[in-house]
């Protein structure tokens, strides 16, 4: 066994952990918007808050292993691994750090100061937000995106074909929210 083959076993480990965080956020908001009460809220949004921390550390861990083994065995400049760190370097961190994490704060600290009992209209807009649903939805299929990468390991044009398609598939995914979210927008509109 090399030290290669646990970097490794580490680095698909730390994708599986990431891919767990994801999938909590996810269906976490997913859970969020059917909850009817502030407690129902607050308990989903616990289970959210405690996968965050194993998310950041397997995205630590697999960024750490992949620096590791892109530098030692292989190399920075091929073109599918260029792809991947340019993707988690440029395209994560405003979805992640611009989007994801600031609504969420918004409602966590929302849903700790609401009264209990039915959720707020606020609460409910901020749950139901389709720039939320859609920045989740795209760095789960960036990510996925990478993975392929690690796996098919194609050319630079074949790997930016990939992030190309995977960003367009994010972004596609939340079509049918901002569908529903304009119809009901619409409707509110005509009741008024």
């Amino acid at each position: 066994m090399s030290l290669y083959t646990i970097m490794l076993f580490f680095h698909v480990s730390g994708d599986i952990g990431l891919f767990i965080g994801i999938g909590v956020q996810l269906l976490g908001l997913l859970a969020l918007r059917q909850a009817r009460s502030v407690d129902q809220v607050r308990a989903i949004l616990r289970l959210v808050t405690i996968a965050n921390p194993i998310g950041v550390a397997s995205a630590l861990l697999t960024i750490t292993t992949g620096l590791y083994m892109a530098s030692t065995t292989w190399n920075l400049r091929i073109g599918w691994i260029a792809v991947a760190f340019g993707s988690i370097i440029v395209l994560l961190p405003p979805l992640i750090g611009g989007i994801i994490e600031p609504r969420m704060k918004r409602i966590v600290e929302m849903a700790r100061k609401a009264p209990d009992g039915a959720v707020s209209e606020p609460l409910h807009n901020s749950i139901h937000d389709s720039i939320l649903m859609m920045a989740l939805q795209t760095v789960a299929a960036i990510v996925l995106g990478i993975v392929f990468l690690m796996t098919t390991k194609p050319v630079l044009v074949g790997a930016l074909i990939v992030m190309a398609v995977a960003v367009t598939l994010g972004l596609a995914s939340a079509l049918p929210a901002w569908v529903v979210q304009s119809k009901q927008r619409s409707e509110a509109g005509n009741d008024g």
